[in-house]
């Protein structure tokens, strides 16, 4: 094994250079929007390579200008590292990925993205702007999710769903109420299903699942301990797991038969966990429909059924409050 040099801000720092290589190119689509890959991967990374990653996110224009060498100036780090950070994102070299980039900068101006998402949302800014920027970000890690969601992994996860006996959703905190939104979703159209967010009962709950059973799991950084825990269980008894994250290298993800992934676009006063419930409802609402038309009749049933046991608590039309 060689060592190599890579940068630091103290000056170098001797690191086993053949680290990246033996974790191997992240697991990515060469269909995913690259800069949606550098967002999914750059909490996975650390050091001269995670400093290339924040530098590409904050001004992808210029990136895309930049020579090999500058782009290692403007980072702190070295070319080698330019070179590394190429393969961990799954590009053969530098040049790949200046392409990509400039691709998807210029598809976004073509879009009419005209707010600046990476501006920070100030205390004096006016209502107006703020839409504008909640719109933007909300846009975008649509976007992303669409480019970095793999439809085959929802697949799976819909036929599964479709066929289980019992469906458990766990969550924590906020991705507990998108959990209860999907089991409603299903309990709607026929679907066994359960949202636990308290650990002791969703423990008791998992250890009762068997074969021809899911769980699925909620975790935007997929490192929240009860949710891995309850699907660990789950897993352990069994079940097919579904992890839904935004980082599919994350403890919850590496435990999951099925991953579904999710980007986000953090605002000063909307931190990742909650902007990334937008596009984690995107997903959730795409797997629903999955699972609706590969069990059409029951669901149709189903949701005519329960729809007509509402309607009574409906006002008429017309009616005052």
């Amino acid at each position: 094994m060689v060592d190599h040099e890579v940068d630091t801000p103290a000056g170098t720092a001797v690191v086993d250079a053949d680290a990246v290589d033996r974790r191997g190119a992240m697991a990515v689509n060469p269909s995913d929007g690259v800069l949606a890959r550098v967002r999914a991967g750059a909490g996975e990374l650390t050091g001269a390579l995670r400093r290339v990653a924040e530098h590409v996110l904050s001004d992808p224009e210029a990136a895309a200008r930049a020579t090999i060498v500058e782009l290692a100036e403007r980072s702190g780090t070295s070319p080698a590292t330019i070179t590394r950070f190429c393969r961990a994102m799954g590009f053969e070299g530098y040049a790949d990925l200046r392409l990509g980039i400039a691709a998807e900068t210029g598809r976004a101006r073509s879009a009419g993205w005209t707010v600046d998402i990476g501006r920070e949302i100030q205390p004096s800014d006016p209502l107006s702007r703020v839409l504008d920027q909640i719109m933007a970000a909300d846009t975008r890690a649509m976007h992303d999710t669409a480019a970095l969601l793999d439809l085959a992994e929802v697949e799976k996860a819909a036929v599964a769903i479709a066929g289980a006996s019992r469906v458990n959703i766990f969550g924590a905190s906020g991705s507990a109420l998108v959990g209860e939104e999907m089991q409603f979703s299903l309990h709607r159209i026929g679907v066994a299903a359960w949202a636990w967010s308290d650990v002791h009962e969703g423990l008791a709950s998992a250890a009762l699942l068997g074969s021809g059973d899911v769980a699925l799991g909620i975790s935007h950084t997929g490192q929240t301990r009860e949710t891995i825990e309850m699907l660990a269980e789950a897993g352990s008894r069994g079940a097919t797991t579904i992890a839904l994250t935004g980082f599919p290298r994350s403890p919850l993800a590496e435990l999951a038969d099925i991953v579904l992934v999710t980007a986000s676009q953090a605002t000063t006063f909307r931190p990742d966990a909650l902007s990334a419930r937008h596009p984690q409802l995107v997903v959730l609402d795409l797997l629903y429909i999955a699972v609706a038309q590969r069990t059409h009749d029951r669901a149709h049933a189903a949701f005519r059924r329960t729809a007509q046991a509402v309607d009574g608590h409906k006002d008429a039309k017309g009616a005052t409050a």
